[in-house]
């Protein structure tokens, strides 16, 4: 021993040996009613006196009983879109997916992971992120399916930097189900938790590759708001090569929460309210300017007024103070003469 530690392979997903429940049902039931008349005879034949025989019918009968009980854990019922993985005394034993009524051997157990179940009676703790776990005490869940459906993991809100180093809150949607069962229950000890994890990882290190929002003009540059398709496909793709040796499916991932995290919500409002008043004066002045030019063009053309170069400035200047003004004008009516 060289003191390596060493894990087992994760078996490939067979089916497991199964009969048909319902033949199966056909034959113990009537075995448990011979066992049933048999005990009932062998009392009758102690109590007549024949001790021999009736003790013998009376231990066979009873060990019949038992062992037909004993085989009744072995049904199993399926329905769509679940599966059984056994396992037989620690071993892989077999994989059952398809809808029906089984019988299997009695001693094969169930595997799935085992979930804490919220006691809301007892004091709790909050961990990390949005799961509360009960400290006093927790239970495994019952059932020992594994559902094949498909399914949403809402991620939450959680705060991450983006590529420019701002503080953002960010939140998704996984569509996922389990396609192989059996790597979903010996791959990993939880495979929602592991999923839950991993789309959290992902998240993180897919954010801070971009940044929430450019100001500049720039558009080829790809932003977290911006080209939110593209990035959700970057995420699919990178939670998929996470989870795909836990026998996880990822159908899809949407962003469904992005803004500025809180402490510094205000100030990058004030910055895309300064850029959109920017860009607005710039589209205002470009219009003015037109309108100016168009103005004294036709002034000059219909002969309307002749203006020299000193009038034309003060005309364009007027005009320019009334279009591009963020309030009304108030001009002034000059009764006299300009000069």
């Amino acid at each position: 021993m060289n003191g390596e530690q060493t894990t087992n392979p994760i078996p490939s997903e067979r089916v497991a040996p199964h009969l048909n429940g319902f033949a199966v049902l056909a034959c113990v039931l009537p075995c448990i009613a011979l066992a049933i008349v048999g005990i009932i005879r062998a009392a009758f034949l102690l109590d007549a006196g024949r001790v021999g025989l009736g003790a013998t019918m009376l231990i066979l009968c009873i060990l019949l009983f038992i062992a037909l009980m004993i085989s009744l854990a072995g049904f199993k019922v399926l329905a769509p879109n679940q599966a059984y993985v056994f396992t037989l005394f620690g071993k892989y034993h077999g994989t059952l997916r398809k809808s029906g009524f089984y019988y299997v051997i009695p001693f094969v157990t169930a595997n799935a992971p085992s979930r804490p179940v919220v006691n809301p009676d007892a004091p709790q703790a909050t961990s990390s992120g949005n799961i509360t776990i009960s400290l006093s005490s927790q239970s495994t869940s019952g059932s020992k399916k594994i559902s094949l459906k498909t399914r949403t993991l809402d991620n939450h809100k959680q705060k991450v930097n983006d590529a420019l180093g701002n503080p953002i809150i960010i939140g998704s949607v996984v569509i996922w189900h389990v396609d192989d069962p059996t790597a979903a229950v010996f791959a990993v000890e939880d495979y929602e938790e592991y999923l839950s994890i991993q789309c959290d990882s992902t998240i993180r290190n897919i954010a801070r590759l971009y940044p929430f929002d450019t100001m500049e003009d720039d558009v080829a540059e790809k932003t977290l708001r911006g080209s939110s398709n593209e990035i959700s496909e970057s995420m699919e793709r990178d939670l998929s090569e996470r989870v795909r040796d836990a026998g996880i499916v990822i159908e899809d991932v949407r962003i469904t929460t992005l803004a500025y995290a809180e402490e510094i919500a205000a100030a990058m409002l004030q910055r895309q309210q300064a850029t959109a008043i920017i860009a607005a004066r710039q589209k205002i002045v470009e219009g003015a300017v037109g309108m100016v030019k168009m103005a004294i063009d036709q002034l000059g053309e219909d002969e309307v007024v002749v203006l020299d170069e000193e009038r034309k400035a003060a005309m364009v200047s007027n005009l320019l103070v009334v279009l591009c003004g963020s309030k009304d004008a108030q001009p002034v009516v000059n009764s006299g003469s300009l000069y």
